[in-house]
């Protein structure tokens, strides 16, 4: 699987896409509208900027008790169900006379029912697709985010304008039907990819898990902490240029795309482990140019050129699903989801805050010099040789215990606790090492 029309000739993907595309476009048009609705009636940045981000926020406590039902739930009925919530969501959120605290209140809702969401869509797209063709698969959705993010943000802006915010919302709301409605018969019933009831023990235990693994809880930092502190940069763009914050969302989402198609179509794959680090420093490093007070058609260049960053969470997902076993793919995908979300709700309350105390240019600034201060901390795409069934040892399918090897265990021990638990696992139902042996065992890592 390696041209996009492949990806279409799958059965079900063309559904899941359009799903993806229509949601993503519902909260592009909606969410700026709920901005600017609180903005212009309190005046405050940081609150505009939790109107439209602080949903994320809610995702912590989705992701800490409803996260297991990413691979407990029927597929179909769980983006179907979703869609429906939402369009209630911002049909409520277009009351005339509706209190901020309530609106908020339905943000907080809304926030934390979306938490199993995406581990639901991507874990879908990972049975749908084989293993090859999934960076493929989600480079293109990250595509149509972006292209569904700049139609929505440029037809939001319009109907901003030409109706009102209010009028913005339902035609969002709108959006997330026809999204539900695609979802639903677009779809084939799935039986879900784990048996038993979704809970927060459950849900507990797998993050915990998932955590436990030092390659993998520096992914997942990748990917949540310097996207989550840009995302605040971007939350500050109505406060920046009021009458020109659709054209900065627009032109940010266009970046977005043009990094996508970039690294998924034409960037080979023994290329991909040297892109990551700078790829994730330019996603910050043009917004320092915000502590100049630019002029706007240099602000619009600086978005784009940071927009293309963005990339970098294509290869971080390719190595996070390189070291999760696929009977946690899904709960993998929406911890990812969840927790990029949440600390985009933390970075644009952040980004708020200095923003309230200096002013919009220099809280970007600041913030994305934190962005950039912690990639270099991370050191993620450092190359490293992992164990080969790295992804299996000690996992919740093979039931045995955590390993108790610390940092200073040495490494023929970890290879030795790293192939016992393998082999169990291979004896459990699990994939076990192929029978070699020395360094046979390793492989080279993305």
């Amino acid at each position: 699987m390696r041209t996009y029309q492949d990806l279409f000739r799958t059965p079900e993907f063309t559904p899941l896409f359009l799903t993806s595309a229509g949601q993503t476009a519902a909260l592009a048009v909606s969410g700026p509208a709920l901005g600017t609705l609180i903005y212009t009636e309190t005046g405050s940045p940081l609150l505009s900027g939790l109107a439209m981000f602080g949903p994320s926020l809610a995702q912590v406590v989705g992701a800490t008790t409803l996260l297991s039902a990413a691979d407990r739930l029927p597929p179909r009925a769980a983006l179907t169900g979703t869609a429906l919530l939402f369009a209630l969501g911002t049909a409520l959120q277009a009351v005339p006379g509706l209190p901020v605290w309530a609106a908020f209140a339905l943000l907080l809702g809304l926030g934390t029912i979306a938490a199993p969401t995406g581990g639901v869509r991507y874990g879908l797209l990972n049975e749908v697709l084989t293993k090859e063709g999934y960076l493929l698969g989600r480079s293109l959705l990250n595509m149509s985010a972006g292209a569904a993010q700049i139609c929505g943000f440029a037809i939001g802006g319009v109907l901003v304008t030409a109706l009102s915010p209010r009028g913005t919302l339902l035609a969002g709301a709108v959006l997330y039907l026809a999204s539900a409605a695609v979802a639903r018969y677009g779809l084939s019933r799935r039986p879900p990819r784990a048996a038993g009831r979704p809970s927060a023990g459950e849900t507990w235990r797998n993050n915990a898990w998932l955590l436990s693994s030092g390659p993998r809880r520096r992914v997942y930092l990748a990917l949540w902490v310097p996207n989550g502190l840009i995302v605040g940069c971007e939350s500050l763009f109505i406060p920046y240029a009021p009458r020109h914050s659709g054209l900065l969302f627009a032109v940010a989402a266009f970046g977005m795309l043009a990094g996508d198609i970039a690294i998924g179509r034409f960037v080979p794959r023994r290329w991909r482990g040297r892109l990551g680090t700078p790829l994730c420093l330019l996603l910050a490093a043009p917004y320092l140019l915000f502590a100049l007070h630019p002029a706007l058609p240099l602000a619009v260049a600086a978005v784009v050129l940071a927009s293309v960053g963005y990339a970098s969470n294509l290869l971080l997902q390719e190595r996070l699903m390189a070291l999760t076993p696929e009977e946690l793919s899904g709960h993998a995908l929406g911890l990812h989801a969840s927790g990029m979300l949440t600390t985009q709700g933390v970075g644009a309350a952040l980004a708020g805050t200095l923003a309230q105390y200096t002013s919009p240019p220099t809280a970007m600034a600041l913030t994305a010099t934190a962005s950039l201060a912690v990639t270099l901390a991370l050191g993620v795409f450092r190359k490293s040789r992992l164990p080969r069934d790295a992804r299996h040892a000690h996992s919740p399918r093979c039931r045995s215990r955590p390993s108790t090897a610390g940092p200073s265990t040495t490494p023929t021990l970890r290879l030795a606790i790293a192939r016992t638990a393998a082999t169990f696992c291979r004896c459990r139902g699990g994939r076990g090492p192929r029978p070699a042996g020395g360094r046979r065992y390793f492989r080279n890592t993305p």
